[in-house]
């Protein structure tokens, strides 16, 4: 992660040192494509054209030169304090308009067609066009990711059908059990925890896909894991740099596009290999005339008419929506409980009285731990693994806050800022579980949704949950977690993901 932080902050002044003379050219560009999507004006709609904003030039001056791709999500709640709940911003010929206002979120993703489409992940998609390789559920749109979507959710969406993943987890958090007491200085401490739920996270995701272990968590992590990881770090880096750099910056500035494909040649390459792997012990097992059967999810996949590029893409794409996911919001939650001792020490009551003797929780343990799901609940509340969504209105024009956003129009929903609104919740920058537990305490359902809404929220969603609940009670039965007597506070930071700006160390004390 530090490797993937200096690139950033290298290709960042990179950026700024460059961004002056291209404003201009980004200012016309802007202009252009403004003035094709005012669109008509309805009786009592105001337009485009009416919408606050910024100008071209100080968005990409804010974006360039003030560190603003590190700082998306504090843009949000800039953007709120001078705009409103909705603003517009240019980027070359690209117009984004900025929903921050849980009631605007909820119009924009009622009017959703039957297809809904997120942004236009572009640098993601030339890429696969690059090397030939087919879409994910996370690149593709329309009936390809209809398809898939529908196939996935029967295995990852049904409670019942994620229940069976526990006993797979709950292997994998023994040996983060034992990871952590292993790294732990004379004094408990664990430096960079987030490191450590990183591999955590790709265990789990790997052994839910391959029903296999790929060695995360041992004492020595094969060179090959320990590359797949840096190439997602550093892939979500370079994935802001080129989609805000134009094509034709590419060639005057190509290191951020190199470094992108090879980080992505290398995550297809380290799928690729655990699939094929599979499919050649399943294929063995038949010639023998052995049953083959299996609980994992490339099983599910490969045994469909599927092309096998598809099936490479798919898994591929899973494995790092896996990781951040879990990784970040592990870290929050430690983290925040390491700085409220009280709520820690009633989340391990909940626990143990639950467990009634047990030092393994179950899938069917959760329902009855309400507390450990209002912390996890007010983790993503607070630190939203996509601290921003976006959709694009591809089937007709809408209206949206007394706007009419032309059809094609690109809506950023800023869920980072309507997540930590005042007028929603109180004392909105406060780690407060049990906001979630007062019956009297309402909140706007769409005003904090980490794992999106409707047909587009995260189909890994319930595993994540399962795999963050598993963990954090054995973590509280086995320690009481204490923050690094010598650590600051932690500020969130925009790495297309939400993560931690700084490192995370923390004291993990035997019980």
């Amino acid at each position: 992660m530090t490797f993937a932080r200096r690139m950033l902050q290298q290709a960042q002044r990179v950026s700024g040192r460059s961004a002056a003379p291209v404003l201009k050219w980004m200012e016309r560009c802007a202009e252009g494509a403004a003035s094709t999507a005012h669109g008509h004006k309805l009786p009592g709609l105001k337009t485009l054209q009416d919408m606050p904003g910024p100008s071209v030039g100080s968005f990409a001056w804010d974006l360039f030169a003030k560190r603003g791709l590190s700082r998306l999500h504090d843009l949000q709640l800039e953007g709120v304090n001078r705009y409103g709940p909705m603003w517009k911003a240019s980027f070359g010929p690209i117009l984004t308009v900025h929903v921050a206002d849980p009631v605007l979120i909820e119009q924009v993703l009622r009017q959703e067609g039957q297809h809904p489409m997120r942004s236009d992940l572009s640098s993601w998609k030339d890429y696969r066009k690059l090397r030939g390789h087919h879409y994910g559920l996370l690149t593709s749109e329309g009936e390809e990711w209809q398809t898939v979507r529908s196939l996935l959710g029967k295995h990852m969406l049904r409670p019942k059908a994620v229940e069976v993943y526990d006993e797979t987890l709950n292997s994998v958090v023994s040996d983060l059990i034992a990871k952590l007491r292993f790294s732990r200085n004379p004094q408990g401490l664990v430096t960079d925890i987030a490191s450590e739920f990183y591999r955590f996270g790709l265990e789990g995701i790997s052994s839910v896909l391959f029903e296999s272990r790929i060695g995360c968590l041992d004492q020595v992590v094969p060179e090959e894991t320990e590359r797949f990881i840096q190439s997602i770090n550093t892939m979500f880096v370079m994935t802001l740099l080129t989609m805000a750099m134009p094509s034709w910056l590419h060639r005057l500035l190509p290191k951020p596009w190199s470094v992108f494909c090879q980080c992505w040649d290398f995550m297809f390459e380290f799928a690729k290999g655990h699939i094929d792997q599979r499919l050649k012990t399943e294929a063995e097992k038949l010639a023998r005339g052995e049953k083959v059967e299996g609980r994992y999810l490339t099983y599910y996949l490969s045994q469909t008419s599927m092309p096998i590029k598809t099936v490479y893409s798919n898994v591929t794409e899973l494995l790092l929506a896996g990781v951040d996911t879990i990784s970040s919001t592990l870290s929050w939650s430690l983290y925040e409980l390491s700085r409220h001792p009280e709520v820690q020490a009633s989340l391990r009551s909940e626990v143990l009285a639950v467990l009634q003797g047990r030092r393994v929780a179950e899938a069917a343990d959760v329902a009855h731990m309400p507390l450990l799901k209002a912390v996890v609940k007010e983790v993503l509340r607070l630190y939203p693994v996509i601290p921003a969504n976006a959709r694009v209105n591809t089937e007709k024009e809408i209206s949206v806050g007394g706007y009419l956003l032309p059809k094609n129009t690109l809506i950023t929903l800023c869920h980072f800022a309507t997540s930590r609104d005042p007028a929603v919740f109180t004392n909105p920058d406060e780690f407060q579980p049990h906001r979630w537990l007062n019956k009297d305490q309402t909140h706007h359902p769409y005003a904090s949704v980490p794992f999106g809404v409707g047909k587009r929220s995260c189909i890994g969603r319930r595993i994540a949950e399962l795999e963050l609940y598993l963990a954090i009670a054995r973590i509280l039965i086995e320690f009481e977690v204490k923050p690094d007597p010598e650590g600051v506070s932690v500020k969130p930071m925009t790495r297309t993901l939400l993560v931690p700006e700084n490192v995370i160390s923390l004291q993990f004390m035997e019980r």
